[in-house]
């Protein structure tokens, strides 16, 4: 080893690491030379370091070095920082998911939904805080639009980019990294294999163009074999293949990929299980391919490689036959296999047509082998995500094999689980596609998956598409199956949620019992898909109002999915908490506050704090404590929790507009009704947009509107709104429907503003005795109904019977809410009336 490069490792064997230290790759034992980039390099990257941050991109065609010096530098400087995150930047997914492993190391909490927790870590290193000496490297960027939102927009850290794209001058200085000096060329070969001489040295870089990656690869090949130069010379002048465009120059691309072609003839008849081990690895993504992948499937692939599948020991030995050639190399940190975009072009090259089908086809058998087969078990979503950018570049959508096809549909599950709804929907339409063509459209497969895209482009918003796929999916499934079948059953369901988003409450609700009497009959009521269709059917029993029948079978159903699952999984959470919505309606607001608490703590650490449901949890957690008089906890928390929807989801999804409709009610209560006037009209804007003007949610934002309306001093705008309002709830929910009781309490008040005190005094007796019937004597909107009752009668002269009504009402609030819950403070005053907001119900 030459002396500098002694005493390089020997400086680094002693440094002490960083603090944090993540998916840095194991150095190059053989790096040799580039002192003067390095030092450039360094040079730079301490010049732009600090707030105005400033990103150096190296940039070179492929097999040019980048990674390389990249990881040469952190190694020589890494004692020099607190910091060191390695990101893989080919594809974004993998940006998003290697940035949101940095967040616990940072202090911040790694949510299952990787977009939000990129946030924060970006932000922490923005500010500095726990760490402000910090080195991010992105490896193998794209483009500056690919990774543009994942660079912190400032900070005292510094930022490594390695890309094959030159055009990085709008976010980065640039220093291109160009082949070898022959100098640097021949001292690498000399210092791998010691029988070549300068001569030869000199005729090997130059027949390889200087290329680094292919001299380390001829240099690794001449060590293994001892083949003498001259005849490798000639077998690398024989070498003919067809070159990849776009990846490095004609010149340099002929040269390495002819060089690679003389190592893999020598590996293909030597060792026959690692060379098709190669060929398997190029099909997959550049991502670093785990060994336990590597696991012999169903059925066979090849008497080579069933052999090495299926006994460690050859598996190691194929791995390590490899390596000698530097064709990949095996990172035994991770143990995964890491193959250059080139290895696989060259080894792309060798393959007819009819072997890339057969090696595409073990491949996804492969893949597919590794399918837990669960991806809504939580503990199988890191497996799904190493999978699924496997699943992506292999072009697993095309596979013939059933149990690849149901691969793909258990990562496009995973993708929805997770959050990551753009790749879940990029996998699930292009399969769809394929499967129609291929299969048709009234293959199982083709409708499984129809029913996943459905649900996605549900899940985004997008609810006509959602619903002109689920109705052409439920018709399939009748025509080729018959209306009775399972899978036809569960499309019915996904109909009721196309009638949620309808405002057809009541037609939802028909069908969710159609289809839970139907699986009670098909399946039994233990049955996991049984206590699915009750879940469901409790959702549509809240958006008609029957609370009390929904909590009784959300309780039955949790009892149910617990004796499966166990408390701690997705499904019995997601019905517990409707459980908790219902003891909340019912007027039992301490008792759902604890639940919620607790409730809270376990999604937390169940999902996460950024999981989908967990942000849910937290707006649900806003209401209650509002309802359950915790007014300035309450606030902090509709804060949090519309601040965090809106970051996730964007301001139109249903959630983020619910956050914001509850703050609306927080900030109105503290008297910012100017505020909330604002607030509460964006959000109406946005769900008259998502819903139209007649669905009940919206028709709910109105409402509470027109509260803000009558509080600023316009009580006729509020009773022009509420009478619209009420007039619609009537005829879509009903007379007694809790929504249609809390607008007629609220057109009492406007009525009762503008003096009518007679026309109020109607409309809150009519309103008590529906709640009475809805609910119970002690629910606190019967109360309220009371109360207000209780100011129309003094306002009319019968101030005994007020009183009386008043005095028994106070009373009773205060056992059922507490003596100093707002709700009984400002009853007690006999000043105010009680004005009633309406809280969505979730679809």
């Amino acid at each position: 080893m030459p002396q500098k490069d002694e005493q390089r490792a020997g400086a680094a064997s002693i440094r002490t690491a960083p603090a944090v230290w993540g998916n840095v790759p194991p150095r190059n034992p053989n790096f040799t030379g580039r002192e003067d980039l390095l030092r450039q390099l360094h040079e730079r990257l301490l010049r732009d370091k600090g707030a105005a941050l400033v990103p150096q991109a190296l940039h070179g065609m492929g097999g040019i070095g980048k990674t390389s010096l990249a990881l040469q530098y952190v190694y020589e400087r890494m004692s020099e920082y607190d910091v060191v995150w390695w990101v893989s930047a080919e594809r974004t997914a993998q940006i998003s998911l290697s940035l949101a492993e940095l967040a616990p190391h940072l202090g911040r909490q790694q949510g299952a939904d990787a977009s939000t927790t990129v946030v924060d870590v970006l932000r922490s290193l923005r500010t500095g805080v726990p760490y402000a000496n910090w080195l991010l490297v992105y490896d193998n960027a794209e483009s500056p639009e690919a990774i543009r939102q994942f660079l912190p927009s400032g900070g005292p850290g510094t930022v490594l980019i390695t890309s094959r794209n030159p055009q990085w001058a709008g976010i980065a200085r640039t220093l291109e990294i160009d082949v070898f000096r022959r100098e640097e060329s021949k001292l690498l070969l000399s210092a791998r294999s010691a029988e070549i001489g300068d001569e030869d040295a000199d005729r090997l870089a130059d027949a390889l163009g200087d290329l680094p990656l292919a001299i380390e690869q001829a240099a690794a090949w001449h060590a293994e074999t001892g083949m003498p130069v001259e005849e490798y010379l000639q077998l690398l002048d024989e070498q003919r293949v067809e070159l990849l465009r776009d990846t490095a120059s004609p010149q340099a691309q002929h040269s390495a990929i002819a060089a690679w072609n003389i190592s893999l003839d020598q590996l293909e008849t030597t060792a026959p299980a690692a060379y098709q081990l190669l060929q398997i690895c190029s099909f997959y993504a550049p991502e670093p391919i785990p060994r336990r992948l590597f696991v012999r499937p169903r059925g066979s692939l090849s008497p080579e490689l069933d052999a090495t599948l299926q006994d460690p020991i050859r598996l190691g030995q194929a791995f390590r036959d490899i390596g000698r050639y530097s064709l990949a190399r095996f990172d035994h940190r991770s143990s995964s296999l890491v193959m250059h975009r080139l290895v696989r072009a060259a080894v792309a090259s060798r393959m007819t047509d009819d072997q890339r089908a057969t090696v595409q086809r073990s491949a996804h058998l492969l893949l597919a082998a590794m399918d837990p087969n669960d991806p809504n078990n939580i503990v199988h979503w890191e497996r799904y995500g190493m999978l699924h950018p496997h699943v992506a570049v292999s072009d697993a959508v095309r596979s013939d094999e059933s149990r690849v096809r149901s691969l793909v549909v258990n990562v496009v599950i995973y993708l929805l689980r997770w959050g990551d709804y753009e790749s879940g929907l990029d996998l699930a339409h292009t399969a769809h596609e394929s499967w129609s063509q291929a299969l048709g459209e009234d293959h199982p497969q083709t409708l499984q998956i129809s029913r996943w895209l459905g649900f996605l482009l549900f899940t985004m918003g997008r609810y006509a598409e959602a619903a002109e796929l689920n109705s052409a999916v439920l018709e399939a499934h009748r025509r080729s199956i018959g209306p009775e079948a399972q899978d036809t059953i569960d499309a019915l369901g996904n109909v009721a949620l196309d009638h949620r988003v309808r405002g057809a409450f009541a037609e939802a609700l028909v069908l969710s019992e159609s289809v839970h009497q139907q699986y009670l009959r098909l399946l039994g009521p233990d049955d996991p898909e049984t206590l699915r269709a009750a879940h469901n059917l409790g959702v549509s029993l809240r958006l008609v109002g029957d609370f009390a029948r929904a909590r009784d079978l959300d309780q039955q159903t949790w009892s149910g999915y617990t004796e499966i699952y166990g408390q701690d999984h997705i499904d019995p959470l997601r019905t517990w908490l409707g459980y908790i919505h219902d003891i909340r309606e019912l007027g039992q607001y301490s008792a759902a506050l604890v639940h919620l608490r607790d409730t809270s703590a376990r999604a937390d650490t169940l999902l996460r704090s950024d999981h989908p449901m967990r942000l849910s949890v937290l707006r649900y957690l806003a209401v209650t404590l509002r309802k359950a008089g915790e007014p300035d906890e309450a606030l902090h928390t509709a804060e949090r929790a519309r601040t965090a929807l809106i970051r996730r989801y964007g301001d139109h999804n249903p959630e983020s507009m619910a956050a914001t409709l509850e703050l609306c009610t927080q900030w109105r209560d503290r008297g910012d009704t100017e505020e909330a006037r604002t607030l509460g009209t964006e959000a109406w804007h946005r769900y008259e947009q998502t819903y139209g003007r007649h669905h009940p949610h919206t028709l709910s934002a109105a409402a509470n509107l027109a509260i803000t309306h009558r509080l600023l001093g316009n009580a006729p705008a509020a009773q022009h709104i509420n009478e619209l309002v009420l007039k619609e709830f009537t005829a879509g929910l009903g007379e007694n429907h809790p929504s249609t009781l809390a607008c007629r309490t609220n057109l009492a008040g406007d009525h009762y503003v503008l003096g009518d005190a007679a026309t109020a005094l109607d409309l809150d007796t009519e309103t008590l005795h529906r709640s009475r019937a809805l609910f119970d004597e002690d629910h606190p909107f019967t109360l309220a109904c009371a109360a207000n009752l209780a100011m129309g009668l003094r306002a009319l002269g019968r101030v005994e019977e007020a009183d009386t009504l008043h005095t028994r009402t106070l009373d009773r609030l205060g056992h059922r809410l507490g003596s100093h819950h707002p709700t009984v403070t400002r009853v007690a005053g006999r000043s105010h009336r009680t004005d009633c907001d309406i809280d969505p119900m979730p679809l």
